[in-house]
């Protein structure tokens, strides 16, 4: 694996931490599983890439991405909270509908971002390569989300939408509206994940609305990858955990197609997927039968 590759992986592995900590809001904090991921983040990237192409800057682009993203979540929410709707249904009936809404946004399947100005526009004139600028502004963004995101866990508010998501009868009698912190939570999580959207359209250069197809796997992998290696046991660990989790992911798949003996193609990514994701999966599993032999 040639350098520029393995700088590539980083990045990518980087900006799906985004999604990753998202994913870990709703599977994790507030035992919601949600499929609102695969619409979220092309509806971030969509979202940037129109912004930026009217000529508006960048970060505004990105804010307005994670606005999106967490009008989705809600929308979800809502459908759970409001209407009983099952909250895998709920995701999956907003996912479907983000696909259209995306490309009414884009008014076509795609938006490239060629000489527009990114984010990371400003940095490449510090005598840095290309190459080492764009994991750099990443990994500077994703260590304040995570900053962010363990400071609001360990409010009052926080530890309220933690005991939601572990107990919400029990958080009900002790006073909590649970309802509103499921609305905060999933807002939060697919903001997260829209503000992912929109970083992985201006490192790449473009937004396609098909970009969404099996980022909840890739999130589910930061998590579990992170959690098997990390066992966290507080949440800034956790949130690590996830960072590093979706980086060692990343890196696995490109170490994988890069592999001339292994054989396999960009085509195959899909398959290379599935099959970590299953190990991720397995591995805590032995471990556990191995300890109650």
């Amino acid at each position: 694996m040639s350098e520029i590759a393995f700088l590539g992986a980083v990045e990518i592995g980087l900006v799906y931490a985004l999604v990753g900590i998202g994913v870990f809001l709703a599977f994790r904090i507030l035992d919601f599983p949600d499929l609102t991921v695969d619409g979220s983040f092309p509806l971030g990237a969509a979202v940037a890439a129109v912004i930026i192409t009217s000529g508006i800057d960048p970060w505004t682009a990105c804010l307005a991405s994670i606005l999106a993203g967490a009008a989705a979540g809600l929308v979800t929410a809502f459908l759970n909270q409001r209407f009983g709707i099952l909250h895998l249904l709920a995701s999956i009936l907003t996912m479907i509908a983000l696909f259209s809404i995306n490309l009414r946004i884009m008014g076509r399947p795609n938006v490239a971002l060629i000489n527009q100005d990114t984010v990371l526009s400003p940095f490449y004139g510090l005598g840095l390569a290309g190459h080492y600028v764009r994991p750099l502004v990443v990994l500077v963004i994703v260590a304040i989300v995570v900053w962010l995101v363990a400071r609001f866990l360990r409010s009052d508010f926080g530890l309220a939408m933690r005991a939601t998501g572990v107990n919400p009868r029990m958080a009900r009698a002790q006073g909590v509206k649970t309802a509103v912190h499921i609305y905060v939570g999933m807002a939060i999580a697919n903001g997260l994940v829209g503000l992912a959207g929109a970083l992985f359209a201006q490192t790449n250069g473009f937004a396609d609305v098909t970009t969404g197809i099996g980022t909840i796997v890739v999130g589910l992998a930061a998590v579990i990858v992170g959690e098997t290696l990390f066992r966290p046991r507080t949440i800034v660990i956790a949130l690590i955990g996830c960072v590093v989790g979706s980086v060692l992911y990343r890196l696995a798949i490109q170490f994988a197609l890069s592999a001339d003996a292994v054989g396999l193609q960009a085509s195959d990514l899909n398959l290379v997927t599935a099959v970590l994701v299953a190990i991720a999966l397995i591995l805590p599993r032995l471990r556990g039968r191995k300890a109650e032999a």
